[in-house]
């Protein structure tokens, strides 16, 4: 992994931070939007919608208009909902990193730099639901340096920090939509441990699951991050 450091975030990061999550999250819009293809609600619907158009207005040209409307509305809901969560996040933890991690107690933030700029990220901060664990969040790439080890070097450094601090594992949410995140963390370790449903509604009608990610750590080194 030449020229690549991993070191904690300094405010004059932030920008590029930003830009990585930002356009990290927006790269899922195209796989979500298959996934909301794939749900069998709508199929149905746009099943329906075709057979009904075709059956009153004698002509394939309505329906199919109308299905392809359907299809570009569809599609600027997944975009809507996504700039949602991009916004929403980069309002709240991400706007003031120091302060939601660097000055919290046993949370920090990590980037990855190679020559001079900053090409990931990875950050941890308390469970909120797992007192005796660090929940690992932000972790995103370019796409320009993925393939490099960046990635795996980054859940390392998550696990080593947790481990120093006594913590028994790490935990991380991702979604059904992101299938490499999902083999990445399975490779370093990380056990599936539950599935569920965000509870919102646009997310019910997507059947937006997400996977709950589980690494526990020990002392011993018999189980814990894998090295390759």
């Amino acid at each position: 992994m030449a020229n690549i450091q991993i070191r904690k975030f300094r405010d004059d990061d932030a920008e590029a931070v930003k830009e990585i999550f930002t356009l990290g999250m927006s790269e899922h819009v195209p796989s979500s939007f298959m996934h909301l293809l794939k749900q069998p609600l709508t199929q149905m619907v746009l099943m329906c919608m075709f057979c009904a158009l075709m059956t009153s207005s004698k002509s394939f040209l309505l329906p199919i208009l109308a299905v392809t409307l359907s299809l570009a509305g569809a599609r600027q809901f997944v975009v809507y909902m996504f700039n949602r969560y991009i916004e929403t996040s980069l309002r709240k933890d991400l706007n003031d990193i120091s302060e939601t991690y660097l000055k919290q107690k046993d949370s920090c933030f990590w980037v990855a730099e190679s020559d001079g700029r900053v090409v990931g990220t990875v950050a941890c901060l308390p469970a909120e639901n797992a007192p005796e664990c660090l929940e690992l969040k932000r972790m995103s790439v370019c796409r320009s340096h993925r393939g490099m080890g960046i990635a795996k070097a980054l859940c390392r450094t998550v696990g080593d920090f947790t481990r120093d601090r006594g913590y028994a594992a790490v935990v991380l949410y991702t979604s059904v939509v992101q299938t490499d995140a999902q083999k990445l963390y399975e490779h370093m370790g990380y056990e599936k441990i539950r599935e569920f449903v965000v509870p919102e509604v646009p997310a019910k009608i997507m059947n937006f699951t997400l996977f709950e990610y589980r690494l526990d750590l020990h002392r011993d080194g018999k189980r814990g991050l894998k090295l390759t």
